[in-house]
């Protein structure tokens, strides 16, 4: 090759004016077309005309929002101490009731036991005298013993007015039986007879020993009158009362056993007595 032969060049070749039109006008056509689709979509559809700004936070902002929650935690708080001090009074309130509850429930088991004791004390006493009672007759025999019921249901007493009439009346009741509760006019009990020959005389008595034993003024055992009620047991909680008739002797209902009987003071002697007449 010739040294002075053309070396062709390596740079591109300028694109002549035809070519840059026909680009330009594909270029145009485009954009006529998302223009033209553009303003073909739907008619409500509203272009964004300003941004939303989010807030910013601020020192402030963050000091209100921590304080918020510091006071929501403080009534969670309040709220949890409020529901365990209720609790804990309910329950207070259910074991004071229980508590009560059973201190009703002892006071009255030993009431029970109390009234039981004096029962079982007053029956021991009485089942006492009873057999006193039955070893005394045993020992005198049954003849002795009618021989002494005949002279003393025939003893007459010295009384005049209305003691007489209530001597009269208990020594007519000798023979009577005796049942608890009985308030005649063929049974009696103690307290039952006594009241009712007191009645003979318009003279009302309360109906039980424990009354009877204090219904008149108390008087000593050594200066008895025909009429006075004889008691056994203190006054005010007697066990058991029948009526002096004089000589000595007193009525009594004494027992199923025995039924209103005349008998000496002896036989049982009373611990005291009272003066209605």
């Amino acid at each position: 090759m010739s040294h002075t032969a053309h070396i062709p060049s390596h740079r591109k070749p300028r694109r002549n004016a035809s070519t840059s039109a026909l680009r330009a006008g594909v270029a145009g056509g485009v954009l006529s077309t998302i223009a033209v689709a553009g303003a073909a979509g739907p008619a409500q559809a509203e272009p964004v005309t300003q941004t939303i700004e989010m807030p910013t936070i601020t020192a402030g902002l963050s000091t209100t929002v921590a304080a918020s929650a510091e006071a929501t935690q403080q009534v969670a708080l309040d709220l949890e101490t409020q529901a365990q001090e209720d609790a804990a009074a309910t329950s207070a309130a259910k074991d004071a009731k229980k508590a009560k509850a059973e201190a009703v429930r002892k006071a009255e088991a030993k009431k029970k036991a109390e009234a039981a004791a004096k029962a079982k004390a007053e029956a021991a006493e009485r089942a006492s005298r009873d057999a006193a009672r039955t070893t005394l007759q045993k020992t005198t025999g049954s003849s002795s013993s009618g021989s002494t019921n005949a002279a003393t249901t025939s003893y007459s007493s010295n009384a005049s007015g209305s003691a007489a009439a209530v001597v009269a009346f208990a020594q007519a009741q000798v023979g009577d039986a005796y049942v608890s509760g009985g308030t005649g006019p063929n049974s009696w009990d103690c307290s039952g007879l006594v009241q009712a020959a007191f009645r003979s005389v318009n003279v009302d008595l309360p109906r039980v020993s424990q009354s009877q034993s204090t219904a008149g003024t108390q008087v000593s055992l050594s200066n008895l009158q025909p009429g006075d009620i004889l008691y056994w047991g203190s006054a005010g909680s007697a066990y058991h009362v029948g009526i002096y008739v004089g000589g000595g002797q007193f009525v009594g209902a004494q027992n199923s056993s025995t039924g209103v009987v005349q008998r000496p003071l002896d036989y049982d002697m009373p611990t005291g007595a009272v003066r209605v007449l």
